[in-house]
């Protein structure tokens, strides 16, 4: 009866001099010192992975945030140049007020003003003709005498009501030359210049709060 070969197996392994060679065994028992290090190590590793992880959410979280900032800065330097214009309107509203005030208290003030500033022009004129609204026009011939000698005008004053011009404005006319002052004029003139000004600089103005530009 032949007896059947035995098949080749191949768990022995031979080394270059042609003796069995045996792997290693992993170790079941590790020293103190060892087991110290590779716990060190594994809490190295998991912390740099989780470092590396909260970068990655930071950098995508400020990343949405400047997406955020730059979909939000066009509206409020919207908001910011609305409210410089409804500023500007209540400036010039309460400078108009405090103007009105003024001019029913001292409605002669801007007139004598006129005078002192004009009067190199008008010294050597023989006649001043002042034109005003009836209502600034009575009493006022006696008021202009007398800021004509606290100038030295020797010239005579000669006063004129007009249905065309406005309370508190005024015409002086010297011959040789003129000059006006209309308070609503000069109002809306200020008004145009602080409208253009706000327009021509529109969105691009500093900011509200020093700084905030960074």
């Amino acid at each position: 009866m032949t007896t059947p070969h035995q098949k080749f197996g191949f768990d022995t392994v031979f080394d270059n001099a042609g003796g069995a060679y045996a792997p290693p065994r992993p170790k079941r028992l590790f020293p103190a010192d060892e087991v110290e290090a590779i716990r060190a190590q594994a809490f190295a590793e998991g912390e740099r992975q989780g470092l590396g992880s909260m970068a990655a959410l930071e950098a995508q979280a400020l990343s949405q945030i400047a997406a955020a900032v730059g979909q939000a800065l066009p509206r409020l330097a919207g908001v910011a140049h609305e409210h410089r214009e409804a500023s500007a309107a209540l400036a010039l509203a309460c400078a108009r007020a405090i103007a009105d005030a003024a001019l029913d208290a001292f409605p002669v003030a801007p007139i004598r003003a006129a005078m002192e500033n004009l009067a190199r022009e008008i010294e050597a004129q023989p006649r001043l003709i002042v034109n005003v609204s009836a209502q600034l026009a009575e009493g006022l011939q006696a008021k202009l005498e007398e800021t004509a000698r606290a100038i030295g005008y020797p010239g005579a004053i000669q006063v004129r009501a007009s249905a065309s011009i406005g309370p508190a404005a005024f015409t002086l006319d010297f011959g040789d030359g003129a000059a006006a002052f209309d308070p609503a004029a000069a109002a809306e003139r200020v008004a145009g210049a602080l409208h253009a000004a706000l327009a021509a600089e529109g969105l691009h103005a500093e900011p509200l709060i020093p700084g905030s530009e960074g």
